[in-house]
């Protein structure tokens, strides 16, 4: 059965989001007058309480880029289930040869986990998890299966609910 994840508009939550540039990628294109230069960015919002959005766009000006996908990062705010400061379960997911593994952990840990996983995650709200990031190291791709990670956590009372198991 397949879940729906629900997508928030930023102005309907009330929190401030916090708005970070993770990646940006220079392309050139050998055109008969010389080079001619775009620029793609990939931007992460999140309000540490559970909502993050992230948006990716590519223009001919850096400042563009960042305005484009700090847009499209708004318009895509999903949330995901915590546990205090950590997240409820382990999980794995692959994402185009990006494989992110997320593991839950005391408090007190951190967040133990590369560059742009660990931005993430902080933006997210999670502050206390051990991640490891293998196969593919684009960013992008790392983004994306640490996201789809996230939004396929489930609340451990909910399921236990659905199972008909008395939590004690």
């Amino acid at each position: 059965m397949k879940q729906k994840r629900t997508v928030h508009k930023a102005e309907e939550l009330e929190s401030k989001f916090e708005e970070k540039v993770l990646y940006i990628n220079r392309c050139s294109k050998v055109v008969k007058g010389g080079r001619k230069f775009s620029f793609s960015a990939l931007i992460l919002i999140g309000n540490k309480e559970g909502y993050i959005g992230f948006g990716f766009a590519k223009a001919n000006e850096v400042s563009d880029a960042i305005r484009k996908g700090t847009e499209a990062a708004r318009k895509n705010v999903f949330f995901f289930e915590r546990e205090g400061t950590t997240i409820p379960h382990e999980v794995e997911m692959e994402w185009d040869g990006a494989r992110v593994l997320l593991r839950p952990a005391p408090p007190g840990t951190g967040v133990i986990a590369g560059s742009k996983v660990r931005s993430v995650l902080e933006l997210g709200g999670v502050f206390d998890v051990v991640a490891k990031s293998s196969g593919s190291n684009n960013p992008l791709n790392q983004v994306h299966a640490t996201l789809r990670a996230l939004f396929s956590l489930k609340n451990r009372e909910e399921t236990m609910k659905k199972r008909g198991v008395v939590a004690v």
